[in-house]
């Protein structure tokens, strides 16, 4: 017998009006394919300490800004848990540190993940390119499938839901 496509699928949140149009695309999908649906937010400490170590942070300083890292991250979380109770499907998020690549391989292991949703910002801007390059390697190296939700109707779908 044939198994479900998409029986677990995770939502990486890293801020942004893309992550929130990921969390519909996996609600819409978690109706369709009758999946469960996660949400992980990775603090980066790996890099944090990296900035430490060639002085570029203080350490008064990577403290504050991881502190505010997990404050955003749990915002995030808790708007995106929201958006699959709306519809009636509970997703279920974690707040990780760490380094992000470990944390995301783990998780997937962990709770078997079928596929990985990533909302992209629509911007013209090269602000982020170096963090987009780090992140398309992180994806491409994912042992289950990666989905980039560039579906601008995704909200009047997941309003019809």
């Amino acid at each position: 017998m044939i198994r479900p496509l998409f029986q677990n699928i995770l939502v990486l949140v890293r801020g942004g009006e893309g992550c929130v149009e990921a969390a519909q695309y996996a609600t819409v999908m978690s109706k369709l394919y009758r999946s469960k649906v996660h949400a992980l937010y990775v603090v980066d400490t790996a890099s944090i300490k990296k900035l430490i170590l060639n002085k570029i942070f203080v350490t008064e300083e990577s403290r504050e800004y991881e502190k505010n890292m997990e404050d955003t991250g749990a915002r995030y979380l808790e708007h995106i848990k929201e958006i699959g109770t709306n519809k009636g499907i509970d997703i279920k998020i974690e707040l990780r540190k760490g380094s992000v690549s470990d944390e995301i391989a783990s998780y997937i292991e962990e709770y078997k993940i079928d596929a990985v949703l990533v909302g992209v910002e629509d911007s013209t801007g090269t602000s982020n390119e170096i963090f987009e390059r780090s992140f398309y390697s992180i994806l491409s190296h994912l042992k289950c499938s990666a989905i980039i939700v560039k579906d601008k109707l995704i909200k009047n779908i997941y309003k019809m839901a």
